[in-house]
């Protein structure tokens, strides 16, 4: 009897505590207007984000010392190659340094545009919902401007394609 009832009470916790869990991400996945930001890249030339108005945006902060950001490049950069045709736009935000970024980019050719953001991009990183301010941090934004997702951590191209898929027909 006492094992029932401590089986029934435990179970009750976890699926509350799953409950709460997923509400509280889904709060974070409300649909939300991308802020406007401008930064440089890695010439200088300022670029605003509504430059790309109209794309589909993936925006992936990300640092030359962070394994997992490194790890996910390759992904992103043949993502860009596959869709960029379609509408989709990867950019990537360097908490960084210019001349790290820099001789980062002598090891790998990026073929979407690498904006830096020093220590202003922890900043920005917070102001589009990651209050951890840690690296990677990727949000993505639908064609009309609108923040859909946003994802710290490793984010592989399965799951992107599970997210921007239904948008990318949209585009044809």
């Amino acid at each position: 009897m006492k094992k029932n009832l401590l089986f029934i009470i435990i179970a009750t916790l976890a699926i509350t505590s799953g409950v709460l869990t997923r509400n509280s991400w889904s709060l974070k996945q409300t649909t939300i207007p991308l802020p406007a930001f401008n930064l440089s890249d890695l010439s200088g030339k300022q670029h605003d984000i509504s430059e790309w108005k109209g794309k589909i945006l993936i925006i992936n902060f990300w640092a030359t010392w962070c394994p997992p950001c490194k790890k996910e490049i390759p992904e992103f950069i043949a993502l860009q190659n596959d869709y960029s045709d379609q509408g989709l736009q990867f950019i990537g935000v360097a908490i960084d340094n210019r001349n790290d970024v820099n001789e980062f980019l002598t090891t790998i050719k990026i073929n979407y545009p690498i904006l830096i953001a020093e220590d202003e991009g922890i900043a920005l990183i917070n102001k589009l919902g990651d209050t951890s301010g840690t690296v990677p941090f990727t949000v993505v934004v639908d064609p009309d401007g609108q923040i859909i997702y946003r994802h710290p951590g490793n984010f592989s191209k399965n799951q992107i394609m599970a997210l921007v898929g239904p948008l990318l027909t949209k585009q044809l």
